[in-house]
């Protein structure tokens, strides 16, 4: 009588699952032993008969009929029987999908637990940048490397040499690591300083094919509200946010750019997001964070204006590697993953392959591939 009150072959369409199935039939036993009071304290809102249960029905299902003598189980195989015969099928629950990592869009914040995961998960394309790259793709394009004399730019230009690109290197003074190399060598550009970009355009000499963007900065010791150092923090925004757009600006306003892509080295650690895990607690490191997420901002810009002109402008986190600047963090190199420079610099180029409009404004992990939340 209650299911042909409540008109439950007219509202029931298609399937229902076996908890669906035991949560309605228990909806209607609540309302025929007079039990709504009882367990919820309130009127109860009346079975919609969709896949859906009522609020009060939910909280009562335990309860109610433990105390009638009636198993869920039983109370579900029961109702089953019911709804066979009035034309319902029934299906078992199907369990949660779990997350496949082609599914993933972002990277996780966790240092620890990203790479603890790409262990788990056996990434090679994490664990062994080589399984993936190929740099063939390389050979006879011009490409600058800003920055280029130590570290992770020294380790980007060779890898560049060695696959046949025609390699242009910057250093402030000294050609360093650059001397000898194969390439050529533009010494005297200081991304600080606008005067020098006038250089770096003469010196050029012509349009390029990819521009990476390496030159940056972390000043040696840690800051904290207690110990802020305004110097520093702008030194770092003049060179990590303003050194990248100083160069754009004026190899665009030059014609260096057509037919070309930019590739900027950021951070992980100019994602504001990302401050609520990897700074949790603590905070700190004030002109660092700033200085990247300055960095980050402009990109994103410059991806909007260079957007009619075809130019792609794409940010990139190049992973955790053991250069001189990370020295300061050795202590975590091993359990966070860091890499040699020559792993960071395959993984840098690898992400360069893939830089086109389609990329352009977006913010990558190089250890991963996957985008980074602002």
């Amino acid at each position: 009588q209650v299911f042909t009150s409540l008109q439950l072959r007219s509202r029931c369409a298609g399937t229902m699952s076996r908890r669906s199935v035991a949560v309605a039939v228990t909806a209607l036993a609540v309302r025929g032993f007079g039990l709504r009071r009882c367990f919820t304290g309130s009127a109860q809102t009346p079975l919609t008969g969709q896949r859906g249960q009522s609020l009060a029905s939910r909280r009562v299902v335990p309860d109610a009929f433990s105390a009638l003598g009636v198993s869920t189980h039983g109370l579900a195989t029961f109702a089953a029987a019911i709804f066979t015969a009035m034309g319902v099928t029934t299906v078992a629950a199907k369990p949660a999908r779990a997350e496949s990592p082609k599914d993933r869009k972002y990277s996780l914040a966790d240092q620890v637990a990203r790479f603890q995961r790409a262990k788990d998960e056996k990434n090679q394309r994490y664990l062994d940048i080589d399984t993936v790259y190929d740099g063939s793709w390389l050979k006879g394009k011009r490409v600058l490397v800003v920055g280029g004399s130590r570290g992770l730019g020294l380790a980007i230009t060779k890898e560049l040499v060695a696959q046949g690109a025609e390699t242009i290197g910057t250093c402030r003074g000294a050609p360093g690591g650059l001397e000898g190399l194969g390439c050529k060598v533009i010494s005297g550009i200081d991304v600080q300083d606008t005067g020098s970009m006038q250089k770096l355009v003469k010196d050029l000499g012509g349009p390029i094919d990819l521009l990476i963007q390496n030159a940056g900065y972390f000043m040696e010791g840690k800051e904290t509200l207690e110990e802020l150092n305004d110097k520093e923090e702008l030194k770092q925004i003049d060179i990590c946010a303003l050194g990248p757009l100083r160069v754009t600006s004026a190899l665009y306003k030059a014609g260096l750019l057509k037919g070309g892509k930019v590739l900027i080295i950021t951070s992980q650690a100019g994602s504001v997001e990302w401050r609520f895990t990897q700074n949790k607690g603590e905070g700190g490191d004030y002109g660092h964070h700033m200085s990247r997420a300055a960095c980050n901002i402009a990109a994103a810009l410059m991806s909007e204006e260079l957007k009619e002109a075809g130019i792609p402008v794409t940010l990139v986190h190049p992973g955790f590697n053991r250069t001189e600047m990370t020295s300061k963090f050795q202590e975590i190199w091993d359990i966070e993953g860091a890499v040699d420079a020559s792993v960071g610099a395959k993984r840098v180029l690898h992400e360069a392959k893939r830089v086109n409009m389609d990329t352009t404004g977006k913010f990558f992990n190089a250890e991963d591939g996957l985008e980074i939340p602002w």
